[in-house]
């Protein structure tokens, strides 16, 4: 699935991309588009139930301190069915 979050209206630019629980969910090919758009794929194991929280991080360029969490994706995996 591909994670499209578009460029923001205030003065905070998309920083890092977060999950956590990487074995449910991996984000991969986070990068920042010179428009302030970020992208990243996101993929699921289908083997194991689980779920994850997706986190997109913002913050000011101009601003010292940590990113804070500006978006958040719930993703709920569910296994592929077994055939028996």
């Amino acid at each position: 699935m591909s994670l499209v979050l578009r460029p923001r209206t205030d003065d905070k630019r998309w920083t890092d991309l977060r999950s956590s629980a990487s074995v449910f969910v991996l984000a991969s090919g986070w990068h920042v588009d010179a428009d302030g758009t970020a992208r990243a794929v996101l993929r699921c194991a289908g083997t194991r139930a689980g779920a994850a929280e997706i986190t997109a991080l913002a913050k000011a360029p101009d601003v010292a301190g940590a990113p804070r969490v500006a978006f958040t994706l719930h993703v709920s995996v569910v296994p592929y069915p077994r055939e028996g």
